[in-house]
């Protein structure tokens, strides 16, 4: 099997090249992607730099050119729902485009012809994960993320989010890789640790806590990989 796995920063892959220790680099495309084998299995990563363009030119790359089955996305989000906190875990069950606005068509906010404004995750995938969740005694939430290319620091438009989307996290890349793998038919998880909470300054926190938030990330995808391997 060849399952890819994908962030947007160096930091949020960072600690999974240091657990897999040895790999090839590929250089395609103004990127890097580092490829391993673990338990007869390809493993592809990559991280794709900031935002949905960038994302997506990823994970196309991901799937076409290293022929991902599987895609995992491990990286970090804040949270515009009071009950998230840093540190704690969310699954994407959907992903939409905040950012995305031809509502002067009588469309509504994140919805283009022909597409839909959320897209769901994969239902095994996220089966997995609760079982993993469970084994390994970590919390583990389910909510709706919010992508769009603005890191938002506004509280206005943090509240304009979540009231328009019902979205518990924002972050610059999850729906993105969700309508390239929606398209090729690739089942995709999408784990986002919380680095920042909706009730701090988002800058100060997103510096502070990122390490951390992608290393909790990082090691439960690990911990998936496992469970997805042996099934």
């Amino acid at each position: 099997m060849n399952i890819a796995i994908m962030g947007a920063m160096v930091e949020e892959i960072e600690p999974l090249l240091e657990y897999f220790k040895e790999y090839k680099t590929v250089e395609f495309a103004k990127n890097r992607y580092y490829l391993t084998q673990y338990k007869g299995h390809n493993i592809i990563i990559a991280y794709s730099k900031i935002g949905k363009v960038f994302a997506t030119l990823t994970a196309a790359t991901m799937i076409e050119k290293f022929d991902a089955e599987i895609l995992l996305f491990s990286g970090v989000a804040g949270a515009i729902n009071p009950d998230l906190k840093i540190g704690d875990l969310i699954i994407g069950d959907e992903l939409c485009q905040h950012d995305l606005d031809i509502t002067a068509f009588g469309h509504p906010h994140g919805y283009v012809p022909e597409g839909q404004v959320c897209i769901k995750s994969d239902e095994s995938l996220k089966k997995t994960a609760f079982e993993v969740a469970k084994e390994m005694n970590i919390p583990l939430k389910n909510g709706i993320i919010a992508t769009g290319d603005q890191f938002i620091a506004n509280e206005k438009t943090k509240e304009w989010i979540k009231g328009t989307f019902k979205a518990d996290a924002l972050e610059m890349e999850g729906a993105a890789v969700a309508v390239v793998c929606d398209a090729l038919d690739i089942p995709f998880f999408i784990l986002r640790a919380i680095s920042d909470a909706a009730d701090m300054d988002a800058g100060f926190n997103f510096d502070e806590f990122l390490n951390s938030s992608a290393k909790t990330s990082a090691d439960f995808i690990i911990s998936m990989l496992d469970k997805i391997i042996k099934k």
